[in-house]
């Protein structure tokens, strides 16, 4: 039987209501554990640039608990200084910082989060501080976290992802293998000069200094990409490395 306009128009306000009222509920019910999933991606990233999470074999509430232990965080300006709090006086929790969403602000008005690795027997002292990276690649944006020594000196380790480089070419930056040649160089020079690392073109390249790194085949525009995502960041973060390898109040502030 054919139904009238009135039907089917009421029919399909009620099925609206009624599927976006489901939609809602599994938005509220889903929410949580998105949120978990969120927050267990982003640390396990920021450990990843000082430590082999899949040989060690840790999994969920064990990733989370070992950066508790070990990650004391923090958020810097432009300039170096320590920020607690945001312009309405709220608490700024670095985990929270949007990287992405500070990349398309003027450097000046970015908020600038800075993981610090204690060391393992003694909480007081610092390991490694572990800064993220975020910059454009070959398709999309690349990004990641830099871990350098106590002394800003040397990179310890980098833990690099990409949106949608092209597989076995630029998508190698996710790997072990490129992400190891970073390993022990140096990103300022013997004056003191921030001179960042520079992955060069091709791949194979022999006698390389300490503030280069082998490039990747095939992949030179993605290569451009992580040195100017490097050279830019390191730059974001000279003030407050300087500054904190000075003694100055960054590098007093409140390890608690």
């Amino acid at each position: 039987m054919r139904q009238s306009n009135t039907y089917i128009l009421i029919f399909t306000a009620a099925m609206t209501v009624v599927v976006g009222g489901l939609l809602s509920l599994a938005s509220q019910a889903l929410g949580p554990a998105q949120k978990k999933s969120i927050e267990l991606d982003t640390k396990s990233a920021i450990l990843a640039s000082v430590m082999d999470l899949e040989s060690m074999n840790l999994k969920g509430e064990q990733v989370l608990n070992l950066y508790d232990e070990r990650i004391k965080s923090l958020v810097v300006d432009i300039n170096g200084e320590v920020i607690e709090t945001d312009e309405d006086g709220e608490p700024i929790v670095a985990e929270n910082v949007n990287i992405a969403k500070n990349y398309k602000m003027d450097p000046d008005n970015r908020m600038f989060p800075v993981f610090r690795y204690m060391n393992e027997s003694d909480t007081t002292k610092i390991d490694a501080y572990i800064l993220p990276v975020y910059g454009a690649g070959l398709w999309n944006a690349i990004y990641g976290y830099v871990a350098l020594d106590n002394q800003f000196e040397e990179i310890v380790g980098v833990s690099y992802g990409h949106v949608q480089e092209t597989p076995g070419l630029g998508a190698r930056i996710a790997t072990d293998e490129i992400q190891s040649r970073y390993e022990g160089k140096k990103i300022f020079d013997d004056s003191g000069e921030l001179v960042s690392v520079t992955m060069v073109k091709g791949e194979g390249n022999a006698g390389l200094d300490e503030h280069h790194v082998d490039g990747m085949s095939g992949a030179t525009l993605t290569g451009r990409g992580v040195n100017d995502m490097l050279e830019n960041y390191f730059s974001y973060y000279e003030s407050y490395m300087k500054k904190t390898a000075g003694g100055s109040s960054a590098a007093t502030a409140s390890l608690q």
